[in-house]
């Protein structure tokens, strides 16, 4: 499957913004669980949130928890991260992923077996 993230970009502290991550190609896009994750300079790629096959169970960081919320709609083959109340400290390149075993979501990068490029989300202070 290909991932292809988009709806980075700069906004100011306490804005929101829409990721949309969109799948093409590989098995039917319920099958996936997926995941956001994201990569501050310098720092380490990171969980964000995930959501299982279904839409029906999400996890999220704790830094993103109450501000971020993963959806997704199947029947366009598209997993959404929307980000309000946005952070300097959320400021990363943000990656969407999806995990062959699609029953729940999961936390662990190891996991994911497909990837999106990334997309830049900049928060001004």
């Amino acid at each position: 499957v290909q991932l292809q993230a988009s709806g980075g970009g700069l906004v100011q502290a306490g804005g929101s913004l829409r990721l949309s991550c969109a799948a093409s190609g590989g098995r039917t896009f319920s099958s996936y669980a997926m995941g956001w994750f994201r990569q501050a300079p310098g720092k380490e790629r990171v969980f964000v949130a995930s959501i299982d096959w279904s839409g029906v169970s999400s996890d999220y960081a704790d830094s993103v928890k109450g501000r971020f919320t993963i959806s997704r709609d199947n029947a366009k083959n598209t997993v959404y991260l929307q980000m309000n109340t946005l952070k300097p400290e959320d400021t990363a390149v943000y990656y969407c992923a999806a995990d062959d075993y699609g029953v729940a979501p999961t936390r662990l990068l190891i996991d994911y077996d497909h990837w999106g490029q990334g997309t830049l989300v900049t928060v001004s202070s």
